[in-house]
């Protein structure tokens, strides 16, 4: 597969990116912008894990039902 050992460090550093400004934002009193940060993170990180879960379920697709 193509994705290899650098999706897995391109979502972990979203989640810390999110995670330090989560705390930042948290800190100077902001919560309301600290949750639509983390949501955001999460939908960003859930949009890159669905794309992948979508090209193997094709490529099982390919392989079973004999369709280039």
């Amino acid at each position: 597969m193509a994705y290899d050992v650098n999706t897995i460090f391109q979502i972990a550093g979203i989640g810390i990116i999110v995670a330090m400004i989560h705390t930042v934002l948290k800190q100077m009193g902001k919560e309301d912008w600290a949750h639509w940060v983390t949501l955001i993170g999460f939908v960003v990180v859930l949009y890159m894990v669905a794309s992948i879960i979508d090209e193997l379920f094709q490529k099982i697709k390919s392989v079973f039902l004999f369709q280039g």
